[in-house]
């Protein structure tokens, strides 16, 4: 009964207008272009338990960016004076992108904030020498953001894999000890509290001298599990005054993401990280072009962001 309690209504995010019920569904405007994100590709290291982007070693859907395609999306920034002041890199592993380094010098230098999500396993090792040359030139403009799941090891290997846990952590300790700006990223699907769970990561970080405030939300991101066949409500109109939230809180009021698929000629602009896959998502190959409103019609606009009130960036 449980399962069947929980499998997604197929009647459910259909239309991007109406939800199953018959009321309006929720719409976010672009309130302006805060963060804008990059996936440096698909591919991965790791095969995690539950990716939501499904991430692999043989996982290419999402092709490896150029730095030449990011600067054409800074040089649009700069052109049009939008108020982009935060880069983000997700993939996949970023570190694994034969650009990347060149990708956080072009944002670096243009005097715009970097954040990259990470493992900090191997990929991120062999370029520690790269690292440290941004982190000695751009300071705290750089942020590397690791990938914890739990604080508990053996958790933490049962959604990311055996010998997983100790090269995490030695990253993370080698990014503390070098002076880096660092947050961690874990999630919240074991059912315990969230004073637990960063009760949890506190003990972790002070015995290992890592300087991570865990009860701030921003330091150590608690990210909801996203499972799209999971039955979850419809964001309607009326929803943001009965959970007391704005759509100004929605993370696409802010942000948008580039990706390049598979034998794609160009980059795409999508209204969010989460929603890689989705062409209902895509919003044109410019920054420009991707100002519309962003439909609420995915099971993660509601279960990560509106009643979740997670968001990937700052």
């Amino acid at each position: 009964m449980d399962q069947i309690a929980r499998t997604l209504d197929p009647a459910k995010f259909r239309d991007p207008l109406v939800t199953a019920g018959g009321d309006n569904r929720a719409t976010v405007a672009l309130r302006a272009l805060e963060t804008l994100w990059f996936n440096t590709g698909t591919l991965c290291n790791l095969t995690c338990r539950n990716c939501y982007i499904e991430s692999s070693p043989r996982n290419d859907r999402l092709a490896y960016l150029t730095a030449t395609e990011v600067e054409t999306y800074l040089d649009e920034i700069t052109r049009d004076r939008l108020p982009t002041r935060l880069i983000g890199f997700t993939g996949g592993e970023p570190f694994m992108n034969p650009a990347i380094i060149a990708m956080l010098r072009a944002v670096l230098s243009r005097g715009l904030d970097a954040l990259v999500l990470t493992n900090a396993m191997k990929p991120l090792r062999k370029l520690r020498s790269d690292l440290l040359t941004l982190r000695q030139r751009y300071g705290d403009r750089l942020t590397i953001r690791v990938s914890i799941d739990h604080y508990d090891s053996a958790i933490h290997e049962q959604e990311r894999g055996r010998r997983s846990w100790a090269p995490a952590l030695d990253g993370l300790i080698w990014l503390a000890r070098n002076g880096f700006r660092i947050d961690v990223a874990g999630r919240r699907f074991t059912g315990e509290t969230e004073a637990s769970l960063r009760q949890g990561f506190a003990a972790l970080f002070a015995a290992h001298d890592i300087p991570v405030d865990a009860h701030d939300p921003v330091r150590l991101m608690l990210f909801p599990e996203m499972e799209p066949e999971r039955d979850v409500p419809e964001i309607t109109t009326g929803c943001w005054a009965i959970l007391h939230r704005s759509a100004d809180d929605v993370m696409c009021s802010g942000a948008r993401m580039v990706v390049k698929r598979r034998h794609a000629a160009s980059p795409v602009v999508l209204a969010c990280t989460l929603l890689a896959y989705d062409p209902r998502f895509e919003m044109g190959t410019t920054l420009a072009g991707a100002a519309a409103p962003v439909s609420l019609n995915h099971p993660f606009c509601a279960s990560f962001c509106v009643l979740g009130g997670a968001s990937c960036s700052r």
